[in-house]
């Protein structure tokens, strides 16, 4: 099985505001962009939404994984080992829980690899991601960020 590399990036206009995400995904000669626009959220759960929905789309378990991303905020907390404290301590005062215990399942479930990326640097599969988010984020139908609306945060424990 070969090696499978993402790219991934969130948009939103205004923070919170409408907002998206864009992936793409390589595998040998196969490809695939994956877009989708949200009415209220967050540039932040856009950037984390993007890696969780690229995981989700994979249908082996154990694929090698190598994910470009611009956001220092996902690869940071994961490189960096910062989610698996905030697990243990159940999210406490951080934002994106329910973002983040869903990353954690899928994340699991693969051998992954983050490599932060300089967003608008001329990377052409970061520079499509991110028009696909942006894209993404002005559709005339926007699906709703639940969570994020229902609470109107994203950090549902204080």
């Amino acid at each position: 099985m070969s090696k499978i590399i993402i790219y991934t990036d969130g948009a939103a206009r205004g923070n919170p505001g409408p907002g998206g995400y864009g992936v793409v995904m390589k595998a040998g000669q196969h490809r695939k962009e994956l877009s989708e626009g949200f009415r209220k959220t967050t540039n932040n759960r856009m950037e984390l939404l993007a890696v969780i929905i690229a995981l989700e789309a994979l249908k082996n378990q154990n694929s090698e994984v190598e994910i470009y991303t611009d956001s220092k905020y996902v690869s940071d907390a994961v490189e960096k080992g910062w989610v698996f404290g905030w697990e243990k301590v159940q999210f406490k005062k951080k934002k994106n829980p329910d973002l983040w215990i869903r990353f954690l399942k899928i994340y699991r479930k693969h051998l992954v690899k983050f490599h932060w990326v300089k967003g608008h640097a001329n990377i052409p599969e970061n520079e499509r991601c991110d028009q696909l988010a942006v894209e993404a984020s002005k559709k005339s139908v926007l699906l709703i960020d639940d969570i994020y609306e229902s609470t109107g945060t994203s950090d549902l424990f204080k």
